[in-house]
């Protein structure tokens, strides 16, 4: 290679390292989050310590316009043809789809997020928000046939299955100890900013 050549050479490849090494950097950060799930440690003014699932401490802030709902429990036998409902579902070893939880909405959410999509619960899980069009009641459990815009899914709901609904709640509701899942957007100094939380009551965990 001419001597001018590698001259000019070597600083473009100087320049591509370290844009690649940059864009690696980027690759590799963490993913924010859009949820937090875990418990309440401490509520101090318009921040809140939550203890996640995976044992983290998150610290989050409280939205002026914070929107709270309770979740309370409900049967299986609460799911009706015509419900409206969220079930989350994983791929079963035959292809089908089992519940992991299912939450029914009240008719003022009907239509909330509405369709099928990639979920954070669980591995491979997936997150459906429809209509329920049919019922099948078998020994172990149900088999709904839920419609959203997109299409439709064969949902199984075992008898084991957690199923609830949400209820009216207040900012009061976020006490220490109270189990929650918060939805969360990032705020420009890199902090949390609650928006949404869903609390469940009576010790409950909200399993979405």
């Amino acid at each position: 290679m001419p001597v001018q050549a590698a001259n000019f050479t070597r600083p473009l490849l100087a320049v591509a390292m370290v844009g690649f090494s940059a864009y690696c950097a980027i690759a590799q950060k963490a993913p924010v989050p859009t949820r937090v799930r875990g418990t309440i440690e401490s509520v101090s003014g318009d921040t809140m310590q939550i203890k996640s699932r995976s044992g983290e401490d998150v610290k989050l802030r409280i939205a002026s316009d914070l929107r709270v709902s309770g979740i309370v429990k409900i049967s299986l036998a609460d799911i009706k043809t015509g419900s409206f409902i969220g079930a989350t579902t994983v791929p079963g070893p035959d292809g089908s789809q089992n519940a992991v939880e299912v939450h029914v909405f009240p008719e003022s959410m009907r239509g909330t997020g509405e369709g099928s999509r990639p979920y954070d619960l669980k591995p491979n899980s997936s997150m459906t928000n429809a209509t329920v069009a049919e019922s099948v009641v078998g020994n172990d459990g149900h088999t709904l046939l839920i419609k959203y815009k997109d299409g439709e899914k064969k949902v199984f709901v075992s008898a084991d299955t957690p199923v609830v609904t949400y209820v009216p709640g207040e900012k009061s509701d976020l006490q220490p100890g109270a189990k929650i899942i918060a939805f969360v957007k990032p705020l420009e100094d890199g902090s949390l900013e609650a928006t949404r939380i869903s609390v469940g009551r009576d010790g409950l965990t909200p399993p979405m």
